[in-house]
């Protein structure tokens, strides 16, 4: 017998969920969490905007000085403090939050700053001595600033900072030109002409990856839209560090391109498996660089909290080390899979409603035989019996010939081949066709939405699985079958008959 103690160590999240666990809201002026009443703010269109990032600069750098380069004003203040957890906490106690469960007014009193509640982890008695509590998450963080620098030196609408207010929030020079009445905005320097755009584009849509290293990239390019439609986090990640260096290096002045690359560069060194104490020294150097060179290109408006945080994570990498265990990607990889698994069972419950089956979900056993399955498929006229054959027909898809449904149906109707029970009427069974067809599609096994299951008609081995096999017949309503004889193609087709009246055929069966 023995006693096992548990620590928390720190938290590991997302920038909202951030705001949730430290109680420190992530919005408004004082939005970030480790500068918190020091940082550095103002307001350019119409938007909070985190600059001032020479503060982190040495006290004889000669950026300090220049003023018109960057906010009119000669920087003289040092860099914010660092906050210890023993005065987190005597603050804390000092102020008057609200009891749980009450609605709490949005305004907060000035000297509650950003802080929404007392941290519930402040309770544990070693949580004040923690240097580190909680982790920025370098992915969500890398992710946003991809966002918001390739939209906007690519001028994406709806993702470019340099919009209509935030050029007028500028010097006069740099407003935009009229015409008579009408105001025309020009191309910023930093952002892609047409044609480079075009170039840039199929550049990424020509590249390849080895299998396992990232995702088709060339799928998420939209060159004729020019922009980039559904990139995940990890293409982003992949992105930065190994394309955009290159495909912006004769696209863009020289002076745009040299900080990208050299963000390229810290993110490259900041994710790396091998994390050295002198060279994390330089990325934090590194990255004050950036932003104070970013600050004199691009407008204020581009930068946002995300991009104001990353002057913390070199800081974090020197107490925590490295960041391959401290961001979100095996989270959320480990989400992904339970979604989909989730998914998938409610799928099959849904598709399994019909069937009878006494095996628990987890892995659905089917009782019938396919012998049995042969007697119970048969589709025709009331108290008639349709021919068995070996050989499949091909399937027509149900939702998409509604439009030649009869108004009045005839009593055509789904029985056994004894013919001594009912079955289901013919528009009951196309609406459990369409609700499968709909099904598949979404799996991805229906590729054309004018074929009821194409692709699966022409499988002659078992490369389709049999869950999968069971839940067509299961939706359909039709049978349950045994694993070990599983059907291989359902044929089911709409034959018009000469009174102009459908009849269906579902006898077509090719087993396996």
């Amino acid at each position: 017998m023995f006693t096992l103690r548990a620590a928390v160590v720190w938290t590991v999240n997302d920038f909202p969920a951030y705001a949730m666990v430290s109680e420190w809201s992530t919005k408004g002026y004082m939005a970030c969490p480790l500068c918190k009443e020091d940082v550095t703010f103002d307001w350019h269109a119409r938007k909070v905007c985190y600059l001032g990032h020479r503060r982190w600069l040495p006290w004889d750098h000669e950026w300090r000085e220049k003023d018109k380069e960057f906010d009119g004003n000669i920087e003289r203040r040092l860099r914010p403090r660092e906050w210890s957890g023993d005065e987190i906490l005597e603050q804390l106690n000092g102020l008057d939050f609200a009891p749980f469960g009450k609605i709490v007014s949005r305004t907060r009193p000035s000297t509650h700053m950003n802080w929404t509640h007392k941290p519930m982890f402040f309770e544990l008695p070693y949580w004040s001595k923690l240097k580190l509590r909680h982790n920025l998450d370098v992915m969500d963080v890398k992710k946003n600033v991809f966002d918001t620098l390739v939209g906007t030196i690519l001028d994406i609408e709806g993702k470019t900072k340099d919009t209509i207010k935030a050029r007028l929030d500028l010097e006069r020079g740099l407003w935009m030109n009229r015409d008579s009445d009408k105001a025309r905005m020009d191309l910023a320097f930093f952002s892609m002409k047409p044609n480079d755009k075009e170039e840039f584009l199929k550049f990424v849509s020509s590249v390849k990856f080895l299998d396992g290293y990232a995702s088709n990239i060339a799928h998420c390019v939209n060159v004729d839209g020019g922009k980039f439609t559904e990139l995940k986090s990890h293409d982003c990640h992949v992105f930065m560090q190994r394309l955009l260096p290159v495909g912006i290096r004769h696209l863009l002045p020289e002076d745009v391109v040299k900080p990208i690359m050299l963000l390229s560069r810290f993110f490259s060194q900041l994710t790396a498996k091998t994390l050295r104490k002198i060279g994390m020294f330089q990325l934090r150097h590194d990255i004050v660089q950036v932003l104070c060179k970013f600050e004199m290109i691009f407008p204020p408006a581009f930068f946002t909290s995300m991009m104001h945080v990353m002057v913390h994570l070199p800081e974090e990498a020197l107490l925590a080390g490295l960041v391959n265990y401290r961001w979100m990607y095996l989270i959320e990889r480990l989400l992904g899979e339970l979604k989909k698994s989730m998914s998938d069972l409610i799928r099959r419950r849904r598709a399994m409603t019909t069937t009878q089956s006494s095996e628990p979900p987890a892995q659905p056993t089917f009782a019938a035989t396919a012998p049995a399955l042969m007697d119970h498929l048969a589709v025709g006229p009331a108290g008639s019996q349709a021919p068995t054959s070996s050989t499949s027909s091909v399937a027509q898809p149900v939702s998409a010939r509604r439009r030649h449904r009869p108004a009045s149906t005839t009593n055509t109707t789904l029985t056994n081949a004894s013919g001594s029970q009912p079955g289901e009427t013919l528009p009951k069974f196309r609406q459990k066709v369409s609700a499968f067809s709909k099904w598949a599609r979404h799996r991805g096994d229906v590729r054309n939405s004018k074929g009821f299951v194409s692709g699966f008609g022409k499988i002659q081995g078992g490369s389709f699985d049999r869950l999968r096999r069971s839940a067509i017949l299961s939706a359909l309503g039709l049978a349950t079958f045994s694993p070990a004889r599983t059907v291989l193609f359902l044929g089911a087709h709409e034959a018009t008959s000469q009174g102009g009246h459908p009849s269906w055929d579902c006898s077509s069966l090719q087993l396996a």
